[in-house]
């Protein structure tokens, strides 16, 4: 098998004559997991040439979630929303976070049984201007999508003050799994999974 196909499978996709139809794979569900760096990397620079951000998106959050160095995260990074901008999925961050993968790990332990019209949502905030750590994060729900609901932070709108002076981006990825879902459900998940974030020593605002 070719290494296009094999990445294809991995992803879910059945190839067709001109272009590859995908199913919607979450990055928490890591479907090149199973592939060797050489083969991520190879992957990695196909999709560029081909302006594959999807592919190319889950070929980086593998190596990340693998722990790959942040310098190297980043370069990747830094190429790819260069040149495939209009392809990449919203659940691939803009900047390295080095604990990223502790959050998908810690927001995958986190589950509601019945759906409903809220969502969970996560924002990466900007610490630059104090020591430690860099970033923080934000744990919030919302009856609207993450990324609308960090629009009317960021425009003051119901703005929690961590958002609208820190907010950097929506950190989509981990909590896909947490959308659609009943009201009760996500107020006892945000304040536990704020908690539960907090525990592990990052920089937790929200989650009231």
């Amino acid at each position: 098998m070719s290494l296009q196909s094999t990445i294809l499978a991995a992803l879910g996709c059945e190839l067709h004559a001109s272009r590859p139809s995908r199913t919607k794979m979450t990055p928490g569900t890591r479907p090149l997991q199973g592939l060797r760096p050489s083969e991520l990397e190879a992957g990695f620079e196909r999709a560029l040439a081909e302006a594959d951000g999807a592919t190319g998106a889950h070929c980086v959050h593998e190596l990340w979630m693998r722990g790959e160095m942040g310098v190297n995260i980043e370069r990747r990074l830094t190429r790819l929303w260069s040149r495939t901008v209009d392809s990449i999925p919203e659940w691939l961050p803009m900047r390295y976070v080095e604990w990223l993968p502790s959050v998908y790990e810690i927001a995958a332990r986190f589950h509601a049984g019945a759906q409903g019209r809220s969502n969970m949502y996560l924002v990466l905030l900007d610490y630059g201007d104090s020591r430690g750590d860099p970033y923080g994060i934000y744990v919030g729900m919302s009856r609207y999508s993450p990324m609308q609901r960090f629009d009317q932070h960021k425009a003051g709108i119901r703005a929690a003050g961590s958002v609208l002076k820190r907010g950097l981006e929506v950190l989509t990825g981990p909590t896909l799994h947490l959308q659609y879902i009943k009201r009760a459900e996500a107020e006892r998940i945000e304040v536990q999974l704020a908690r539960a974030l907090a525990a592990s020593g990052l920089r937790v605002k929200g989650g009231h």
